[in-house]
This record gives structure tokens, C-alpha cells and sequence, in this order.
């Protein structure tokens, strides 16, 4: 039965029309959003790549006994490709992104899933972009030792608690600790040169722990941190309000993370505040490259204008298919972009930072192959995503920082494009991929959960 389930997803992933059930991520603040990094990475784990080797799962034993498991107890994971020649001293770590949990019933709901609990996690990934092992679509990084920690603590590898009553445990923090002590175990404490890198709430992790990584490293290490799509703002949505800060105080709230919040931001604002990574990023004193699109997807989605923000639907469309917005929707949509050029400024005037802000309506964009490093791949500045990356991290240019025009200057860009009346998501109309995708409010939970155990 798998084998013909197999079988048939990469017969209609051939002919352009690959189906997949994706559960709704589940929290009060958004009205359990469709999940859209993950329903993207999942499609090309599975569907897009059969050439592409599969790298296992590998579970930390012995990380129960030191309290760090993830939301329902369960040992914590990664995935490692050895690297080789030249590489075989280097060291990439990519922290896995996929939301977070702001109330007990949405952390409840999310140790059923494999954002929570490893018993529900690919046992193998298909290793894409910044972490494929091809130099002709990895040129800098292809033979380094290439690590994706698995994501499972609802709140950026932050946290350090648990709830008793729900046998919920918060502890991202210690996750975060073992899985360096393992990887120092196996050989990173010998790195030459180092990573750290994270896509989505696995880029904002790259933030919140960017100093934490070089201090487990020795002085005579390079290491560099790389935040993709982690630069979410404290913004204003379309009703007024602040969603995205709803959100982030339940996280901050349900895991106790004030303790684990950087001092420097908490001795003069609350902690919430200190959860933003606009509030961080210029302390931060290891050389970070931030990588985010002006008009970020996900923002958009569920920070802008999430269902709660507009219940009458007016930006429905809007937000799905930015050729669908007025002229008013694309001017808070400019306002958008202005916050964060100007959330970054002060970042940007420090010569080791790096920087690339493309006019896309995009999200995360290393580990997609497509937006990384191919052919037609975005550019800024006559320079793709994976060269200035390597521009700066092997400092070969000087002052590796790119701002793009307001859209819609662009013309290279993959944007994405929701069409949820036909319950379908595309990746833009240049790309060489489009992802229908079923809504899970059209079909039952267990056969969801069938579904994806038959894939896995």
C-alpha cells in the first residue's frame, strides 16, 4: 500500500499537480493558520526531489535523563551529512522553523504532531539548498558538515519549564544544550569554521542563541550565524491591533521564557518585546546575516492580516495573491516593507553584519533549492541568495548588504501565491513548481493522520 501511494505522488508530482493533506496549525491568535513552511518543506521532502538521498533521523539518547525532551516527553532529533575533503572541519547547523505554541490547548494539540513530539518525525529528509551536498547547487557549503536540528519545543528552542497537569514539557532551552554537546562530541569542538543557521522560527532561534554558539567554540574558530525569514516585526495589523504580538506574549506567557530572554533587551523592556528579534538583533555580537523578504509570506498570512484581524475576509484575497490588492492594501503593504528597512538600520551600519532584503512576497529561502541557488533564482544586486551569503561569510566583498527596490521592481522573484478558493497554494508564476494543497477542514483528522503516516 505505501509503495503504490508513493508511487502515484510522483506520477502527479510529474505532471504538476501534487496533492497533500497538511493539518492547520492550531492557535487562538491566528485561528489555526494553514502552516505554510511546513506544508512547503513537507511537499519537497517527499515529492519534489526522488534523486536526492535521504539523511536519517538520528534521536539523542540519553537526553531524557537530562530533562531536555520534547512538548510530550519524547527524545529530541537531528539529521547529520558527514562532510568531506576541504569540508570535513566545517560545521553548519540549520534550526528547524514551524510556528509556535501560545496557549495550553495549542501545545496540547501541537505534542500530536511532529512539531512536538519525535514519534511523529520524517525518520529521513531530503538535505535541499543551503544543505545539499551538490556543489552545483551548494557552491559554498556543499561538503561541510550539514546538521538539521529538529524543532519539537513550540517556542524557538527557548524555554525551560513544564505544565504537570498536561505532562507538557517547555524545554527548548535544554534541547538546545544537548544537541551541542552532542554535535561538540562528534566533532564540531575541532571546527574550523562554523554556522549557524535557521529558517522561520528557526531563524528567529539563530538570533536568540547566535552569541550562545560562539561561545561553545573556540576564539580561533570563524563562526557566523544566518537568520532566514526569522525578522519578525512588532506591526500593526489591518484592524489595528497587534496579532503577531498577541501571539508572541502567549509564548512568552505558557513556556516562562522571561528567564531566558536576553538581559541586555529585558532590563529595558518587557519581555515580550524581547521575544521580537527588532529588538535584538543590533546586541548581538557574533558577525548575523539576515535574510528576509520585505513583504515575508508569513507575515502577511498571520501577523498583517490573519482571519482574526479581518473577519469580513476584505484582505482574503489580497493576501493571497498580491496581483489581487488595491492600491490602499499595496501601500500598507510599503508600510510593511519601511518598518523593517528600518528595523534593520541600525543592524546594518556594523561592517561584519550582512544583509538581504528582496522585494518578494516570499518566505524562507535557503533550504528551498529554487530560491538558494539555480538557475533562476532571485537576485539583488546581480547576486543570488547562496553568493552573497558566501560573499559574506568567507569575506570575500566588502559591506555584503542589499536592500531591493519597492515592489514591484523585482522581476525575479518566486513569490507565493495562495489560492485557498480552490484550496490550492503555487509557488510563483516563474517557478518551476506548483503545490495544490487540500485545506484540513475539508478532511477528517485521522485520515490526515493516515495519510502523512503513509508518506513517512
Amino acid at each position: 500500500m505505501k509503495s503504490v501511494l508513493l508511487w502515484v505522488a510522483v506520477v502527479v508530482c510529474l505532471l504538476c499537480s501534487v496533492t497533500a493533506v497538511i493539518r492547520s496549525g492550531s492557535s487562538d491568535g491566528f485561528g489555526k493558520p494553514i502552516d505554510t513552511d511546513t506544508a512547503i518543506s513537507l511537499l519537497e521532502y517527499k515529492l519534489m526531489a526522488p534523486s536526492v538521498p535521504m539523511v536519517p533521523l538520528t534521536l539523542i539518547r540519553g537526553a531524557d535523563s537530562k530533562g531536555a525532551v520534547c512538548l510530550d516527553g519524547t527524545l529530541p532529533g537531528y539529521h547529520l551529512d558527514r562532510g568531506f575533503g576541504s569540508g570535513a572541519n566545517s560545521w553548519l547547523i540549520q534550526l528547524e522553523g514551524g510556528g509556535w505554541c501560545n496557549n495550553h490547548r495549542s501545545c496540547v494539540y501541537r505534542k500530536t504532531s511532529r512539531r512536538g513530539s519525535s514519534k511523529f518525525m520524517e525518520k529521513a529528509l531530503a538535505f535541499t539548498g543551503i544543505l545539499s551536498n551538490k556543489s552545483e547547487e551548494n557552491p559554498d557549503f556543499f561538503n561541510w558538515n550539514r546538521i538539521k536540528l529538529r524543532y519539537c519545543d513550540g517556542a524557538s528552542f527557548s524555554g525551560d519549564s513544564q505544565d504537570e497537569s498536561s505532562q507538557l514539557f517547555y524545554r527548548g532551552q535544554r534541547i538546545w544544550q544537548v544537541a551541542m554537546e552532542e554535535f561538540l562530541s562528534l566533532g564540531m569542538k575541532q571546527a574550523n569554521q562554523a554556522l549557524l543557521s535557521g529558517c522561520s522560527a528557526g531563524g528567529l532561534a539563530s538570533i536568540l542563541h547566535c552569541d550562545e554558539f560562539r561561545e561553545l567554540l573556540p576564539s580561533s574558530t570563524k563562526v557566523k550565524c544566518l537568520s532566514d525569514a526569522g525578522m519578525f516585526l512588532d506591526a500593526v495589523d489591518v484592524s489595528g491591533g497587534h496579532s503577531l504580538r498577541n501571539m508572541f506574549q502567549g509564548v512568552v506567557t505558557v513556556q516562562n521564557l522571561q528567564k531566558d530572554l536576553s538581559s541586555t533587551c529585558t532590563n529595558h523592556l518587557d519581555p515580550t518585546s524581547c521575544f521580537f528579534p527588532q529588538n535584538l538583533v543590533s546586541d548581538i555580537k557574533t558577525p548575523m546575516f539576515l535574510l528576509n523578504t520585505a513583504y515575508d509570506s508569513w507575515q502577511i498570512q498571520e501577523s498583517l492580516a490573519p482571519p482574526t484581524a479581518d473577519p469580513g475576509g476584505i484582505w482574503k484575497a489580497c493576501k493571497s495573491d498580491h496581483s489581487r490588492c488595491n492600491s490602499s492594501q499595496i501601500q500598507f503593504f510599503e508600510e510593511f516593507r519601511t518598518q523593517m528597512v528600518l528595523a534593520v538600520n541600525s543592524f546594518s551600519n556594523s561592517d561584519q553584519n550582512g544583509l538581504y532584503i528582496n522585494s518578494c512576497f516570499a518566505h524562507c529561502q535557503t533550504e528551498r533549492q529554487d530560491t538558494w541557488f539555480a538557475q533562476d533564482s532571485p537576485q539583488l544586486n546581480g547576486k543570488r541568495v547562496a553568493e552573497s551569503v558566501g560573499d559574506w561569510y568567507f569575506d570575500r566583498a566588502n559591506n555584503v548588504k542589499a536592500i531591493d527596490c519597492p515592489y514591484p521592481c523585482d522581476t525575479t522573484c518566486h513569490n507565493l501565491i495562495f489560492d485557498f478558493d480552490q484550496s490550492a497554494l503555487e509557488i510563483s508564476a516563474s517557478s518551476r513548481f506548483c503545490f495544490p494543497l487540500f485545506r484540513a477542514s475539508l478532511v477528517p483528522l485521522v485520515l490526515t493522520k493516515l495519510i502523512l503516516r503513509f508518506l513517512v
